[in-house]
């Protein structure tokens, strides 16, 4: 995603870019370990081969054999990407979990990554004092006890419908709610995110919060590695909170989500990309947060994905990369959905909680204590935060800094209203 020409977020819309400065005493919240992970961009592997395929057949009737075809062509692609499976854990949001040998994970199919194993955790960065609380009960899948035996990754499995639904995947207009830091070099991101399960309009629409970790040029060659959690009908099936990875290094001409190609190798045998946030933040109730990281390895070079305290999830090998080979000029956070302008007026798709950053604490969704790693390997407060939001009648941010919080945000808002037609 780019937002003009200094920077890579957004590869569709000119930013207008907005300070806030807010004074805030937040409250004390409880902390939950959930994950997330990324952003928005092209679908799945293979999807925009499909979709090519759609696009050829639309001035023409449709014939049996061209469902047919499609037909054999997604059932191929199941069998790359659903690995046999060494035990099965069903999961109460309907999901199927699929515990596979690690080293048999879609990341080997990778013609760079062949013949690899799993590597292990990292040392934290300088400076790193997680606050975070342990808990078992991260996603919905846990809440039987079940998990994955060691030496295996659980993997969401991937069914016909996913992929029937991933074929008519289309882009229209994003909007977002942010803020970002440039002009330096940084090897890592860190923020505690609340997690919130908005209203999502249509169902190829999303809504979702994350942090960024961008390389390269905006428009020609940008790397970014994406992580967060996300509401996303289309991708999953239903419009639970869940959390998510993404990363491409072609400028989103192909990328991928969570495991669903080749590329980030998972390494812990608790955790599913992909799966359903358990709990989440309710309107002036209790909020749940989770706190992430992402980290450049300075011994390999790799950039890890953490949900504090204690599970490394995996990592993206420096490999897939050419500017996120090396550091990163563009760190991102914040909220962004998806508006496909249904009967030409704007989505009514919430982001975050639905709610405007004006209203604060329990009724706005937050980013707080966020965090960079810069070359000396310490993790460092932000510095020089910007925020922004290209129409804030629909969606905004206000931030500001606290001794409890460190640099946070508010952002968030209901989507089409009287101010956003």
């Amino acid at each position: 995603m780019d937002r003009g020409t200094s920077s890579s977020f957004c590869r569709a819309c000119p930013w207008r870019l907005s300070s806030f400065k807010i004074s805030l005493s937040p409250s004390p919240i409880i902390p939950i370990l959930l994950l997330f992970l990324l952003v928005p961009s092209p679908f799945f592997c293979h999807v925009r081969s499909l979709k090519t395929a759609d696009s050829r057949a639309t001035n023409r009737t449709v014939q049996p054999e061209d469902e047919l075809q499609k037909l054999k062509m997604i059932r191929a692609r199941l069998k790359d990407i659903n690995k046999p499976p060494v035990k099965i854990i069903q999961s109460p949001d309907g999901d199927i979990i699929d515990c596979v040998l690690s080293h048999q994970q879609p990341a080997f199919d990778h013609p760079l990554l062949k013949g690899q194993k799993p590597l292990d955790p990292p040392k934290r960065p300088n400076g790193h004092n997680s606050t975070a609380t342990a808990t078992e009960t991260l996603q919905l899948w846990r809440m039987s006890g079940e998990a994955c035996p060691e030496g295996t990754v659980p993997i969401r499995r991937t069914s016909e419908a996913d992929m029937l639904r991933a074929s008519s995947f289309q882009m229209f207009g994003k909007k977002y709610a942010a803020g970002y830091v440039s002009g330096d070099q940084y090897y890592g991101a860190r923020a505690s995110i609340n997690v919130w399960a908005p209203n999502v309009a249509e169902q190829n629409e999303f809504s979702l919060a994350q942090l960024w970790v961008n390389g390269g040029t905006k428009g020609v060659d940008l790397n970014t590695i994406e992580a967060g959690w996300q509401t996303y009908p289309q991708l999953y099936g239903d419009s639970n909170p869940r959390f998510f990875i993404y990363w491409t290094n072609d400028n989103y001409q192909s990328g991928c989500y969570n495991l669903l190609c080749a590329g980030f190798v998972q390494t812990n045998n608790r955790f599913v990309l992909g799966g359903t946030a358990n709990p989440w933040s309710l309107y002036n109730a209790g909020q749940f947060e989770f706190t992430l990281m992402v980290y450049k390895d300075p011994v390999s070079g790799n950039w890890w994905l953490l949900v504090e305290p204690m599970i490394w999830v995996g990592y993206w090998p420096s490999v897939l990369f050419n500017h996120l080979g090396g550091p990163a000029n563009i760190v991102d956070f914040g909220g962004e959905i998806l508006n496909s302008s249904p009967s030409g007026s704007h989505t009514s798709t919430q982001m975050g909680s639905g709610h405007f950053a004006g209203e604060g604490f329990e009724k706005a969704a937050y980013f707080r204590n966020l965090q960079v790693v810069n070359g000396n390997n310490y993790l460092i407060p932000v510095q020089n935060l910007q925020t922004w939001a290209d129409n804030s009648n629909c969606y905004d941010i206000q931030g500001g800094t606290t001794d409890a919080w460190g640099n946070y945000f508010f952002y968030g808002g209901p989507g089409r209203n009287a101010g956003c037609p």
